[in-house]
């Protein structure tokens, strides 16, 4: 897939983005957790299908200032400038995991920005709290000053011992055992695990993602008005499926599309091809 990147500068502020396929009907994607504009999962479908992906390294990850994200408000009105000053008027928005709330707030705040929205393992409301010890542990793990050494070891452990460090790593993915999604892995998963580790970093970003999940509310979601897709694994360890089911309630023209996939990582595994083929279809239909 061809990739270009850039870095757009305004306010004072940066923001690091990239643009996948050379030409198509805009998708723009708020990434998931520990990522940034080098995201991968699920493009190479959509470029095919004759999509191109405007991918923003949101607030703290990547080259993207952290005060872009003092708040998903703030957060918001950069990604239209960004939008503006790649001259796209409307666009197609995906937002995956921990990039849910941006997504949705970016939704209700500029519906006339948006053709469709598509909410894939997305976190929905808030999500994880003070009193919970995977929080506690993001805060030491994930801040900057630690979060480089835990991802390079991430990624060597990757490099040297992938089937094994992708067996550790199912429990954070899913609510099945790796005993009972075995048959359903296939041996490019644990390459994708690999590469992805790779490319993985949490910056300020995934700290800043916890802090924003308490600020989106029914109400943002209760006025979001393009037609929305919901894709969600029965079976997903990282965000509990009760966060589709309230987006569903909460948005008034959503279609729930609930999957068998192994986990939180929708696009790996037996049946994914039938995940890109579920999104483009809902993306054509909505496509001028």
């Amino acid at each position: 897939m061809e990739r270009i990147l850039g870095t757009y500068f305004v306010d004072g502020q940066t923001i690091e983005y990239s643009i996948t396929g050379k030409v198509g009907t805009p998708i723009l994607v708020m990434h998931g957790g520990h990522s940034n504009c080098y995201e991968e999962f699920g493009y190479e479908p959509l470029v095919k299908s004759g999509f191109m992906l405007i991918t923003p390294s949101r607030a703290g990850y990547g080259k993207t200032s952290k005060e872009v994200g003092e708040n998903l408000s703030k957060a918001s009105d950069y990604y239209v400038k960004l939008l503006d000053y790649l001259n796209i008027d409307k666009v197609h928005l995906l937002a995956i995991s921990a990039g849910g709330p941006s997504g949705l707030y970016f939704a209700s705040r500029y519906p006339d920005r948006v053709k469709t929205l598509t909410l894939q393992s997305a976190v929905t409301k808030e999500w994880l709290t003070s009193e919970d010890i995977i929080y506690k542990a993001a805060q030491i793990l994930f801040r900057p000053a630690v979060e480089k050494i835990i991802w390079k070891l991430a990624s060597s452990m990757s490099n040297i011992f992938p089937e094994f460090m992708f067996k550790q790593m199912v429990p954070s993915f899913s609510n099945l055992s790796y005993k009972e999604i075995k048959d359903s892995v296939l041996a490019k998963d644990i390459d994708e695990i690999q590469r992805m580790n790779k490319r993985q970093r949490s910056g300020y970003g995934f700290l800043i993602d916890l802090s924003q999940t308490k600020e989106i509310t029914s109400k943002n979601l209760q006025a979001i008005s393009s037609p929305t897709l919901i894709m969600h694994s029965e079976y997903d360890g990282s965000v509990p499926l009760e966060h589709a089911y309230y987006a569903d309630q909460q948005i008034r023209d959503s279609e729930l599309c609930l999957l068998d996939a192994w986990g939180h990582l929708i696009w790996l595994g037996r049946g994914s091809d039938k995940v890109n083929e579920r999104l483009v279809k809902f993306l054509n239909k909505f496509t001028l």
